[in-house]
C-alpha cells in the first residue's frame, strides 16, 4: 500500500471557494495545472495510491479550509486533511478545535513557499504558543513549509513542545549538490536528535538529491541513518511539483530503490499511518 502525505487540491467553482491566497497572488501552479478532488482520485487509482493526506493549497485559499474538509466528508475512505490557520490570532486555538472537528487531522503552518520567497520570521513567535499547546493537546502533527533559514526557531519550538510530532516539508530544502558528506544539509541532520521531528521527502528532495555531487545512492541511505525510515514519509506535492502522479511516484521509488524493503515500506506507508492514524481505520 503506498499513502500520499502531501497533495494538493484546487476546485473549479470559485464561488463555493473563493481564492484567497497567502501572500496576495495566487501560485503559478494552482492557476496553471489545478486538479480537483474528483481528478486527484482517478489520479491516485492510476498511481496506486491507496490513501492520501489531503494538505491545504495554502498558496490558493489561505486559511480557508473547507474545500480539503468537504473532500474529507465525501470521501472518508480515501482522505484525511493537514488544515492551516493564522497560529499568531488569538482566536487560533478555537479554530484548530473547529477544522479537528471537521475531522482534519493534521496542521500546517506556511512560514516560506512559492508566494512567501522570503522565510518568515515568526516561527518562534510567542503568540503561536497557544495554537501549538491546542496541538499538543489534541494530538495533532504540525507539517512545516519553511527553509533552512528558520531551524533555529524550530529547534526552540520542538523543545518547547515536546508532544507535537512535528513535519518537516520538503526537508526544508536544504542545499544538496556539494555531495558527501553533505555540508550544505548540515542543519537538517542537527534535528535528528530531536524524536518528534519527522521529514516530508518529496519529489523536490529526490530533485536535488541528483544535483551536481549528490547522487541518490549516498544521500538517501545518509538520510535514513540518521533519521530512521519510521520517521520519514512520502509526499507528492502533487500537482505543485509538475508532471502525472503515477510518474511522480515511479520516480521517487526508483530513487529509493537503494533503500531496504522494509524502509521503503516505512517510507511509503507505514510512517504516514503513524501520523494520521485515521488512514489505517480506512
Amino acid at each position: 500500500m503506498t499513502i500520499d502525505i502531501h497533495p494538493h487540491v484546487i476546485s473549479t467553482d470559485t464561488q463555493r471557494y473563493p481564492i484567497a491566497p497567502l501572500g496576495g497572488h495566487k501560485s503559478d501552479w494552482s492557476e496553471e495545472r489545478p486538479v480537483s478532488v474528483q481528478q486527484m482520485i482517478v489520479a491516485m487509482d492510476q498511481a496506486g495510491i491507496a490513501k492520501s493526506a489531503l494538505v491545504q493549497a495554502s498558496t490558493c485559499y489561505g486559511h480557508d479550509n473547507s474545500y480539503i474538509a468537504d473532500a474529507v466528508a465525501a470521501h472518508p475512505n480515501r482522505f484525511t486533511g493537514v488544515f492551516s490557520v493564522d497560529v499568531l490570532a488569538r482566536d487560533a486555538p478555537e479554530k484548530i478545535r473547529y477544522w479537528a472537528g471537521r475531522k482534519l487531522t493534521g496542521m500546517r503552518l506556511f512560514t516560506a513557499g512559492s508566494t512567501m520567497p522570503n522565510q518568515a520570521d515568526w516561527v518562534d513567535d510567542p503568540r503561536s504558543f497557544p495554537a501549538w499547546q491546542c496541538a499538543s493537546e489534541l494530538g495533532i502533527p504540525v507539517c512545516m513549509q519553511m527553509t533552512v533559514k528558520a531551524i533555529p526557531q524550530l529547534i526552540r519550538m520542538l523543545e518547547r513542545f515536546p508532544k507535537v510530532r512535528v513535519i518537516l516539508d520538503h526537508l526544508a530544502k536544504p542545499t544538496l549538490s556539494d555531495g558527501p558528506p553533505y555540508t550544505g544539509a548540515t542543519d537538517v541532520f542537527r534535528l535528528a536528535d530531536y524524536k518528534n521531528l519527522y521529514l516530508k521527502l518529496t519529489p523536490r528532495t529526490v530533485a536535488e538529491a541528483q544535483k551536481g555531487k549528490a547522487t541518490h545512492e549516498t544521500f538517501f541511505p545518509l538520510l535514513v541513518s540518521k533519521f530512521g525510515a519510521t520517521r520519514i514519509a512520502w509526499g507528492s506535492n502533487y500537482p505543485a511539483s509538475e508532471g502525472a502522479l503515477p510518474e511522480l511516484l515511479k520516480v521517487c521509488e526508483a530513487a529509493l530503490s537503494v533503500l531496504s524493503t522494509e524502509d521503503r515500506d516505512w517510507i511509503f506507508a507505514r510512517t504516514a499511518l503513524a501520523l494520521y492514524p485515521v488512514l489505517a481505520g480506512k
